[in-house]
């Protein structure tokens, strides 16, 4: 599954600029909708398209793959002491 990394990015946004962002800045920011933030950044496996990508990359300014992680399902949540 892909994951999206927002709300890695928007801690790191945060850290950097020394100041609580809240996702209706983000939603003002971007143009993308309050739905569609609270989903991207509270739903594991949400499926976005990739205009939404190109405006979250323009707006913590990173590439596509900084924002997206790839996880494998069949070993996620797995328990690595069985090995």
């Amino acid at each position: 599954m892909i994951r999206i990394l927002f709300k890695q990015m928007l801690d790191e946004k945060s850290f950097q600029e020394r100041r609580r962002i809240t996702l209706n800045e983000v939603c003002e920011a971007t143009g993308l909708s309050r739905p569609t933030i609270s989903r991207i950044a509270n739903t594991p496996g949400y499926k976005t398209n990739t205009d939404s990508l190109d405006v979250l990359c323009r707006y913590f300014g990173c590439q596509p793959g900084d924002l997206l992680v790839w996880v494998d399902e069949e070993t996620d949540g797995q328990n690595q002491d069985s090995v």
